[in-house]
């Protein structure tokens, strides 16, 4: 958070924060409202005497620059595992006392979550749809059974829930008595094996046994000949309606709880999505499907009040879309890797940007700046070195000082841009089921002269956080 407050970043974007299944993907997560204890910070949780210095030896010897997440997740299991079990008697009265005011604040998302976590570990990790039947519809007296059968691993997940908010809520308040604010990520739909479908049915189109009657995803494209089956199940949209969209407003109102700001993943979805029959093996059969629309968005714009929100509309976008969007006033988001075809009127040049939008020199699901630079076709790089007036030697900076340097109300990088890293740093493959997620900064990287260059940028073009404490008038993130 220092080195972010030196270059005079005032924005800090995240992946989304929930607990991942199979693949690792923060896209797939075993609930829209928890939190990963993955995340959690065991040197953190050694300051506050949940773990002593021999609970943490000894420490395996893990990857500098990937995340080897079968290692951590056997180590900060049982590391975790030992924590919960001693925590009674090492936690401070007031340590406890927050505890069940936590409890009784997330009680109505985390009681379920708890069980179905505490299941979920008791089958060896299937899905929920290979329980028993009696816990995959959810019989009351199954439900009472296993929550006493179970209520050591129900408890477990209750305060790796409540330290998890604990720590998040530390880091956010560090942050911003640094002047920086939080991005947080949400994405339009949920895994199937999750807490959420699985307590919520009767809000997803899923036959009697549980399985979804139609599934996710975008129909073929440039990108794709087959399009994208996500395999996600569907809202019941006309369900959630009834109850004023209630589960979503609750999820909106959490992920808020943890940031400021929310970039919603596939926006579009919630003008029209695209209805893939759960037989069908490809996204190439399916059917626009109107979303909720401005019924929903006004809504949430009831419950919450202005929508802190960044509207991912990337994508074929409709005029019914754009309309959606400029309805409720949402800045949508330019990435400026994609802008290079040789159209100068493309949406991306950053001399065709609105004031209202944020621009991103790459995405998550895109190649590092780098990466793509050395596998365009030389009609891209070229137009590209035309646009920028440079020679493609620092191509990652070029590019990052041209959305610096846009007027776009904020700009965002990712730090594999930031250092100018190669397709060895590439976060996700979109296609590719395993190997994602992987990369991490390595403890040397956010240097005092990387810091200086970038605030060098945030400075002469009117982007910079002032000292902490400081007053200021313009509050543009960066």
């Amino acid at each position: 958070m220092r080195w972010l407050a030196e270059s005079g970043c005032r924005l800090w974007q995240t992946l989304p924060l929930g607990p991942t299944g199979y693949g690792d993907s923060p896209y797939q997560s075993l609930s829209a409202f928890a939190g990963n204890p993955l995340l959690l910070s065991p040197d953190l949780l050694k300051e506050e005497g949940l773990l002593t210095r021999d609970d943490l030896e000894p420490h395996p010897d893990f990857p500098e620059d990937r995340v080897d997440f079968g290692a951590v997740m056997e180590w900060k299991a049982a590391l975790l595992q030992r924590m919960a079990s001693d925590f009674s008697g090492r936690a401070s009265p007031d340590l406890r006392r927050s505890l069940e005011e936590y409890l009784a604040a997330q009680a109505g998302w985390l009681e379920d979550f708890a069980l179905f976590m505490a299941l979920k570990q008791r089958h060896q990790g299937a899905p929920w749809t290979a329980w028993p039947e009696e816990l995959r519809q959810r019989q009351a007296p199954a439900l009472a059974s296993a929550r006493q059968r179970l209520a050591p691993e129900v408890a477990a997940q209750r305060l790796l829930q409540f330290l998890f908010s604990r720590q998040w809520t530390a880091l956010a308040e560090a942050a911003h008595a640094q002047g920086i604010r939080l991005v947080g990520d949400i994405p339009i739909f949920v895994a199937h094996d999750s807490a959420d479908v699985w307590s919520h049915p009767e809000l997803f189109h899923l036959d009697g046994a549980g399985l979804p009657t139609a599934v996710a995803g975008v129909p073929p494209d440039y990108f794709s000949p087959t399009g994208q089956r996500w395999g996600n199940p569907l809202y019941r949209w006309e369900a959630m309606r009834a109850d004023g969209y209630a589960w979503w407003i609750g999820r909106l109102r959490a992920v808020l709880g943890q940031v400021d700001r929310v970039r919603l993943d596939h926006f579009r979805g919630f003008e029209a999505y695209w209805e893939i029959p759960a037989h069908a093996p490809t996204a190439e059969t399916g059917r626009w499907v109107p979303g909720p629309g401005k019924r929903f968005l006004k809504a949430v714009q009831a419950s919450l009040g202005d929508l802190p929100i960044i509207a991912e509309d990337l994508g074929v976008i409709t005029p019914g879309v754009v309309k959606l969007r400029d309805s409720f006033a949402l800045p949508g988001m330019k990435i400026l890797q994609f802008a290079f075809n040789g159209d100068p009127k493309h949406e991306f040049l950053p001399h065709n940007y609105p004031v209202h939008c944020v621009v991103y020199t790459g995405t998550h699901d895109n190649d590092t700046i780098v990466g793509w630079y050395a596998s365009a076709p030389e009609s891209e790089r070229d137009f590209c070195r035309r646009y920028l007036g440079c020679d493609g030697s620092d191509i990652a900076w070029d590019l990052i000082r041209a959305a610096w340097a846009s007027v776009a109300e904020w700009t965002v990088a990712p730090l594999q841009d930031l250092l100018s890293l190669g397709s060895e740093a590439r976060m996700n493959f979109p296609s590719r089921a395993e190997g994602n997620w992987g990369w991490r900064a390595r403890a040397g990287d956010l240097t005092e002269r990387l810091a200086a260059r970038l605030r060098e940028l945030n400075t002469i073009f009117g982007r910079a956080n002032p000292p902490a404490g400081a007053q200021h008038e313009d509050r543009r993130p960066e």
